[in-house]
């Protein structure tokens, strides 16, 4: 500290000496209460004012105060060319007088610049407080010059103790940052009314979305700041309020956090004794410079879930040896005799270089649908490589997104035994056409790479319509769907949405009414109701959804509409009806939630010589089917599905979303024929954990 107050000094005497010589070059910034000033008195005026700010707003902490602690801090600081305050260093025994300095001088008006030979500039100034506080203070310019890209020596000093590893701070960079808030429908029900208010030109449909698109229109922070706990201590604050670590400086910041999903539960099957999940992970989160961020995230886990849901995830194995994929998750490995162990990776990076635009390129997954399920594209898949571009502009959102996808299945393996890759494109037009209609165009082509085909530079034009394209490479080529999308706000407590999906469409099969098997395609309606009958932060949901059998399906198998044996779309696949009832309520840290499903799906026989293909199964090939007309929704094995599901939880920490929760699940499965992998099932499933709620993962099929 002796050092670095002997630097000032020898700054103010240089000050002293050298303000006669820039006096008559450089003029003093000016406060709002020194406009009618002279020029001579500026210097003075701007100083006593500046004084009487800090007197009148500095808080001595009350830990200084306790300790009866008498001494100084020295204060340097730079009135921008812009007019701001901005602080640079600040030498002081206690941490807290280095906060609290910052703080006050984060209150200042922004002034009229400095100017040097009438250009604007900055200035740099000295300010001793003494402590006790008194009005005694003496400001001490440094100088002032034209502004370049050098900095000065009282900076290049201090340049080192400014750059902080801080792992107390409190400030959450990520709410004002272009980084994605993690898809999760329960978290996105807290800020869902605020963004449907009647006459917002928001768009809610491309996710998942950007934390400062949400702040315009919901205060992140003060909802935060609401739940936070009063903790001084370092694991209490990290452990209930904050991020683990944070790094710092003026134009970057890193994050570090732990993740956990920690599951002990019992299903009641005679296949299970237990049930658990054991998820460890890392995730780091940043930003560096204006408009760019970027967030990855390792996830290390093992498994075992109750049996319906094991069952699934070995029925979809991939070719190779694996005993099967979790859904939503990956490839798992063998994990002891009947458990599974599945590492997971993702992350992506975010450039904003204006409000206009978007762009990411990462590993993880979107979705594009206001309701609980989406059957345009959803995120009940795995993970798998994409970009995308989201631009938006006068009543218009266009969501581009370009993505890697693979077909794991034995049949699918080429020669060398890798996985077939196949490529996905889309592109999504949102218009709000008033200030309660929303209306959402949908295009998305598959292929595959064929004959060194690779990715095709055909459909990397953003505004192409993807189906004359698909014409022109051959039908063979890929697979085209289309889909539109609607949003009505009846009110700031009451919307209507849906959604249609055309896979393949024959008018004349239609006039013809004999349900031809050409006819795929699905569609979505839903409500949802805020505060609902006037209880604050309760939302009712209902939805309903059908697709037609062959929908998502294509007549060369790998062409489907899936991801790593799981479909891109609605978690069911195809030929299925559904209605799903959602009740969502939080009250401080505490929340709830109840989720009815009721059912019925078509499914395939697969034995005593019936192998036809009923449409539920987006991987099988079409010409399989058992006739061309007749074709009705719940054909096959007709099973009819019912599921509830009760959560209650209380928020650990808001910053990272860690949750403690306890919920039950009662499922039954009911075909009118039970096979090998479609049989009469009735699972009571209870959970208790503490997981960190990241992303979506459904386990209601």
């Amino acid at each position: 500290m002796k050092k670095t107050l002997l630097l000032c000094a020898f700054l103010v005497a240089f000050a002293t000496n050298a303000q006669k010589t820039y006096d008559a070059y450089y003029k003093y910034p000016v406060f709002e209460e020194c406009q009618q000033v002279t020029v001579e008195e500026l210097s003075s005026c701007f100083e006593t004012t500046l004084k009487t700010f800090i007197f009148e707003n500095f808080e001595v902490p009350s830990k200084i105060a306790q300790e009866d602690y008498k001494g100084k801090l020295v204060i340097l600081f730079e009135v921008t060319s812009e007019g701001a305050f901005k602080v640079l260093y600040v030498d002081a025994v206690y941490k807290e007088l280095i906060e609290e300095s910052k703080r006050v001088f984060g209150l200042l008006p922004t002034v009229a610049p400095p100017l040097y030979s009438g250009r604007p500039t900055y200035m740099q100034f000295t300010l001793p407080v003494t402590i006790p506080l008194t009005k005694e203070m003496t400001l001490s310019s440094i100088g002032s010059k034209e502004k370049t890209n050098a900095i000065s020596k009282a900076e290049v000093k201090n340049e080192f103790d400014m750059i902080e590893f801080d792992l107390k701070k409190d400030t959450i960079f990520e709410y004002s940052s272009a980084l994605n808030i993690p898809l999760s429908h329960d978290r996105y029900s807290e800020f869902d009314q605020a963004l449907n208010v009647v006459g917002s030109n928001n768009h809610t449909a491309s996710k998942p979305y950007i934390y400062s698109e949400v702040s315009r229109y919901f205060d992140l922070d003060a909802q935060r700041e609401s739940l936070l706990k009063n903790k001084s201590g370092w694991w209490g604050r990290k452990l209930w309020n904050e991020h683990m670590g944070t790094i710092s400086g003026e134009n970057y910041w890193f994050t570090i956090d732990p993740i956990v999903d920690l599951q002990l539960g019992t299903s009641g099957d005679d296949n299970v004794d237990y049930t658990y999940n054991n998820t460890r992970g890392l995730q780091v989160q940043g930003g560096l410079g204006k408009g760019f961020n970027f967030s990855a995230t390792v996830f290390e886990s093992q498994a075992r879930f109750a049996d319906y849901v094991n069952r699934y995830a070995r029925s979809i194995a991939p070719a190779g040896g694996n005993p099967g994929i979790i859904p939503g998750r990956g490839i798992a490995k063998v994990f002891k005799e009947d458990a599974f162990d599945y590492p997971v990776a993702e992350g992506y990076i975010s450039y904003s270089p204006t409000r206009a635009f978007n762009v990411q390129f990462g590993h993880g997954k979107n979705f594009i649908g206001d309701g609980y399920r989406s059957l345009l594209q959803s995120d009940v898949a795995s993970p798998y490589p994409y970009l995308k571009l989201n631009t938006q502009f006068w009543k218009i959102r266009y969501t581009n997104t370009w993505m890697s996808l693979r077909d794991v299945r034995p049949a699918a393996v080429d020669s060398t035994g890798a996985f077939q890759t196949k490529y996905m494109a889309n592109h999504y037009l949102s218009w709000n056409v008033s200030k309660r209609l929303n209306l959402g165009l949908f295009e998305a082509v598959m292929w595959k790479n064929d004959n060194g085909r690779g990715f095709d530079v055909n459909y990397l034009n953003p505004v192409i319509f993807y189906r004359a394209i698909e014409f022109s490479t051959g039908s063979r080529a890929g697979n085209a769907i289309v889909g539109l999308s609607s949003k009505y706000k009846w009110s700031d407590t009451f919307n209507m949405y849906g959604q249609f999906i055309l896979d393949e469409f024959s008018l004349n099969d239609i006039k013809g009414g004999n349900k031809s098997w050409k006819n795929k395609y699905g569609y979505q309606i839903g409500f949802k109701y805020y505060n609902a009958f006037k209880v604050k932060n309760l939302l009712l949901q209902a939805e309903y959804n059908q697709v037609r059998p062959y929908t998502y399906s294509h007549n060369t198998g790998v062409l489907n509409y899936g991801h790593n044996n799981q479909s891109m779309a609605h978690l069911w696949g195809a030929n299925f009806k559904e209605f799903i009832g959602i009740a969502r309520y939080r009250h401080d840290r505490w929340y709830g939630s109840a989720k009815l499903i009721m059912g019925q799906r078509g499914f395939d026989f697969n034995e005593g010589g019936d192998t036809f293909n009923y449409g539920g199964d987006i991987y099988r090939s079409e010409v399989d089917r058992p006739s061309d007309t007749g074709i009705e929704i719940g054909q096959g094995n007709t099973t009819n599905v019912f599921l509830a599901d009760l959560q209650a939880g209380y928020l650990v920490n808001p910053t990272t979303n860690l949750k403690l929760f306890a919920n039950i699940t009662y499922r039954n499965f009911d075909p009118e024929a039970d096979t090998a992998t479609e049989f009469q099932q009735n699972t009571t499933w209870f959970n208790i954990g503490l997981r960190t709620d990241i992303f979506n993962w459904y386990f209601d099929f």
